[in-house]
């Protein structure tokens, strides 16, 4: 028998590293920040890194920066012309993500949004062919809805922490104070059973819903 933890450090040894860039921005989001584990890491950056190189988008939009590690991932694998809009809220965070945008080369190709996404997003007249959501859980639904109208048919959504520290399980006590395990458990099951979509749970790290537009 094996634990997970096991098969996790068994699956990032097959892997393919991070860059030395990505490695050091992940070893100094854990060292200067609290709720470093907000940060996306190897094995989740190496799928964002794998789907956009599939998808090669020309508009990919992310809810929820945090220090940057996510949105240099995506935009690995954009079309040459690609540009990536990336919403952060606390502008705590700029300075950071800046300079690592700024020595990854992707000055011209990522662009960094401060504020509310919910207010951001409607501003922003692209199509989307690649849409990450990582922001607050709580407002999961009303980020899927605002966004799915911009995604092209065919184009791609990957939503993360769909496990929820394994909350949304069945069986699980919740206590009906839990308003963000409530949202991650309604948005599952709404994603789950919406027609315009098709959708695949992955369970890595905190879960991910793979999620194509019809």
């Amino acid at each position: 028998m094996y634990s997970p933890d096991d098969a996790q450090r068994y699956a990032d040894h097959h892997t393919t590293p991070e860059s030395p860039l990505l490695a050091r921005l992940n070893r100094e989001t854990h060292v200067q920040l609290l709720h470093a584990r907000m940060l996306s890491g190897h094995a989740q950056g190496r799928l964002l890194s794998m789907v956009s190189h599939m998808v090669q988008p020309r508009r990919v939009l992310e809810l929820g920066t945090f220090t940057g590690y996510s949105a240099l991932c995506l935009a690995e694998g954009m079309a040459a012309d690609g540009v990536l809009h990336t919403v952060e809220q606390n502008p705590e965070l700029e300075s950071r993500i800046r300079r690592y945008v700024r020595e990854a080369g992707e000055e011209s190709r990522i662009q960094l949004h401060i504020g509310n996404a919910l207010h951001i997003v409607p501003t922003l007249a692209e199509t989307w062919d690649l849409v990450f959501i990582d922001a607050d859980k709580i407002n999961n639904n009303a980020y899927y809805e605002l966004v799915l109208p911009q995604v092209r048919p065919g184009g791609f959504l990957l939503i993360d922490n769909v496990l929820w520290g394994g909350k949304v399980l069945d069986g699980y006590p919740v206590k009906p104070s839990d308003k963000d395990t409530h949202a991650v458990r309604a948005f599952n099951d709404k994603v789950q059973a919406d027609e315009r979509v098709e959708n695949v749970f992955l369970p890595l790290r905190d879960g991910v819903l793979l999620v194509r537009k019809r």
